[in-house]
């Protein structure tokens, strides 16, 4: 009795949000990302690995917007950045991008939070491969949103993109 009344005070600090994350699958296939830092759900030593099935099992979304890197007015599928950090239950201020050739940049959490920044795998219909900025591209919504256009934001649209490190 005395365990399990300690045991349920345990459970009554932990945040909501950590109680009810159920644990993340292993990856059946490559992995395309890998998530680490300051996370709650893991599913690898080094933090949650993702392949691109268990991406798309978080919910899919298309953002259509101009990019200083492509033609037209591309249609981009992936899932929206805040959806994966939801689902690890992600914790911190900042995100640490990291690219396939080690590129790596500072991304303010706010931008996730406030904005439909998607982690896109599709372009036009088509998953991208590395050589047109696959398996995954930080996306902006920036024909919805005036702000997201400032140059200074170009840096944090990672292409073959590989891990996120949240601090």
């Amino acid at each position: 009795m005395v365990l399990s009344c300690l045991v349920l005070a345990v459970l009554l600090q932990l945040p909501a949000a950590a109680q009810a994350q159920e644990p993340l699958p292993a990856p059946q296939g490559p992995v395309i990302l890998l998530v680490s830092g300051n996370i709650g759900v893991t599913n690898t030593q080094e933090g949650a690995a993702f392949d691109r099935q268990m991406l798309y099992d978080l919910g899919l979304t298309e953002v259509k917007t101009t990019t200083p890197w492509t033609d037209g007015v591309p249609v981009f599928t992936g899932v929206l950045a805040r959806t994966l950090f939801e689902r690890v239950a992600a914790q911190g201020v900042t995100v640490m991008a990291s690219a396939l050739n080690d590129y790596t940049v500072e991304v303010p959490m706010e931008d996730f939070q406030n904005y439909d920044v998607l982690l896109a795998t599709e372009m036009n219909g088509e998953e991208m491969p590395v050589s047109t900025k696959g398996p995954i591209w930080i996306v902006y919504p920036r024909d919805d949103q005036p702000a997201l256009q400032d140059r200074r934001l170009h840096d944090r649209w990672v292409w073959q993109l590989k891990a996120l490190r949240v601090q």
